[in-house]
């Protein structure tokens, strides 16, 4: 489980919490609104928007975002268990959320419109756990001009990456640093088995140069041709496509690993109905056509935004039947695993 991994960062964080407090645009209510202090590890570049669109419809309620990584917001929660200053989670991955519940952190609620949306939008939970933002998907970057170079075939399952072809060609997320790297190696050991699911990632070990702590890095790698394959996601993949970077966004035939940016109610928050209204409207038809703006999988279908260049609407259709809770309950067992077995190209950590 998590515990151990964010036990030493949450004392940590308490500390800091103490000294440092919540920053000054979350500490206190301005003129009469209701204050929610939200914690998200969503993109900077979109919590402006996303607010400006939620006050258009609850100018009487004001958001103070805070923003961190979800290992850091996680750690924050387990420190602040006992006096709760998040009132809302916006925009987390559902595998941390579902983490921060089994914690007992989380107010389960369903908000208005839930059963509209997607099925793996929806926790099956009643009353739910989480309720689905985003999907973000685990891609292949692939160049094609090195690959031509090279004479490379565009891989089609996820087995062919373990073919002596693409020895050294090959950049992925490690695992014990990055939910996306984690997201890979869960989804090969449950869709092949596990004893067909690390025999693979023996083979495919052969191929990996290094092994990243960023979930972008080997996109952007392969986008500049220093490898000719990147395993990363559909968050990074169609930005540096659209900017000109000669890659292909491949899903193999036998579907991928995902994960979706989810938003839950804080246990004890102190403004349980203003936090009730934010959930509600994240949950809207006027709020989806907000996020599509800036990722191509959301809740509901049939918007009328269109979502960013080279996007992949509709990442459900192509998303593996994964069981996540199995993914957080054998984390710790996996990831030791899997450092043994293969941390000798890891990266150095920052």
């Amino acid at each position: 489980m998590f515990e151990s991994r964010f036990a030493m960062k949450a004392l940590a964080v308490a500390g800091a919490a103490c000294v440092l407090g919540l920053p000054a645009h979350a500490q206190a209510p301005a003129g009469g609104k209701t204050q929610l202090t939200v914690y998200t590890s969503l993109q900077k570049e979109v919590l402006a928007a996303y607010e400006e669109a939620f006050r258009k419809v609850h100018p009487e309620i004001q958001i103070g975002w805070v923003r961190d990584a979800g290992g850091v917001i996680h750690a924050r929660l387990l420190a602040e268990r006992n006096n709760p200053r998040a009132d809302v989670i916006f925009g987390l991955p559902v595998t941390d959320i579902l983490s921060l519940e089994k914690e007992g952190l989380i107010e389960r609620y369903a908000p208005k419109g839930y059963e509209s949306l997607k099925p793996k939008f929806k926790d099956k939970n009643d009353p739910p756990i989480w309720t689905g933002i985003d999907m973000y998907l685990n891609v292949i970057c692939f160049n094609t001009v090195e690959a031509k170079k090279r004479n490379l075939p565009k891989p089609e399952h996820w087995a062919d990456l373990a073919k002596p072809i693409y020895k050294g060609q090959v950049a992925m997320p490690n695992p014990a640093a990055s939910n996306t790297g984690y997201g890979y190696v869960h989804s090969w050991l449950q869709s092949m088995g596990e004893q067909k699911g690390w025999k693979f990632m023996d083979a495919l070990h052969e191929n990996v140069s290094v092994y990243t702590n960023s979930s972008s890095t080997p996109c952007k790698l392969a986008s500049t041709g220093e490898y000719a394959i990147g395993l990363s996601t559909d968050l990074t993949a169609p930005m540096l496509k659209t900017k000109g970077a000669p890659i292909d966004i491949v899903i193999p035939v036998d579907k991928t690993a995902w994960d979706i940016e989810s938003k839950a109610m804080v246990k004890n928050s102190k403004h349980p109905e203003a936090a009730k209204q934010l959930l509600d409207w994240g949950t809207s038809r006027a709020a989806n056509e907000e996020f599509i703006k800036y990722i191509g999988s959301v809740g509901l279908p049939n918007l009328k935004n269109s979502p960013p260049p080279n996007s992949l609407v509709n990442g459900d259709a192509m998303a593996a039947d994964l069981d996540l809770q199995w993914s957080i309950d054998n984390r710790s067992r996996i990831i030791a695993e899997w450092s043994k077995r293969y941390s000798s190209k890891s990266e150095p950590k920052p």
